[in-house]
């Protein structure tokens, strides 16, 4: 048991970076910020407005709930992982030129932890960098259709936000399951 956690270790690892992308972008995006989230800050388009950058704030918060989504999936995990890199350079930046205390500490954790997932994965990067490599898995294009679905529903959630909370929660925990319906199918055929 303990063995077979041990070699599902980067799974984990792309769980937890994944829900904790996901949860940030969506409490800074939900009304009254009414949604999990570990990492901050929640307030980020409201301290960033009076600089005319509210806008950037938001595109901060959608590009974490994609890459959080895609971070826990098969498919689309070294791809997230790629992307998050000039995510936390950016949320880095803004944290430090705001001088906002601890915060660089723990994006410089998450960056570790990303970067953990990228060296872990190398035989999908070394063939886009142009050096030859493993062969990328052939993966089946319907959970691909699902998994937009999940996303599109999760999304929604946002929107859902401002009307009903508990609608804007089903809904996002809605998306949540069928997105892990296609991660399961995409692990079974891995497998």
């Amino acid at each position: 048991m303990v063995r077979k956690l041990i070699k599902r270790h980067e799974f984990f690892l792309c769980l937890f970076l994944g829900f904790t992308f996901l949860g940030s972008g969506m409490a800074k995006l939900y009304a009254d910020h009414a949604y999990f989230g570990w990492i901050g800050p929640i307030w980020l388009e409201e301290r960033l407005e009076p600089h005319g950058l509210g806008l950037y704030a938001r595109f901060i918060a959608y590009s974490q709930v994609l890459i959080g989504y895609m971070l826990f999936t098969y498919r689309y995990r070294v791809l997230g992982a790629i992307m998050a890199v000039p995510l936390i350079g950016n949320i880095l930046m803004v944290t430090i030129s705001m001088q906002w205390q601890g915060t660089p500490y723990i994006r410089g954790f998450l960056f570790l932890m990303n970067a953990y997932i990228l060296f872990r994965n190398l035989n999908l990067l070394i063939p886009i960098v142009g050096f030859e490599g493993g062969k990328a898995q052939v993966l089946n294009g319907r959970n691909t259709v699902i998994w937009i679905i999940g996303l599109t529903i999760n999304v929604a959630s946002i929107q859902l936000s401002q009307f009903s909370i508990t609608l804007a929660w089903s809904a996002s925990i809605l998306g949540l399951a069928i997105s892990f319906y296609a991660n399961y199918l995409e692990g079974k055929r891995a497998h």
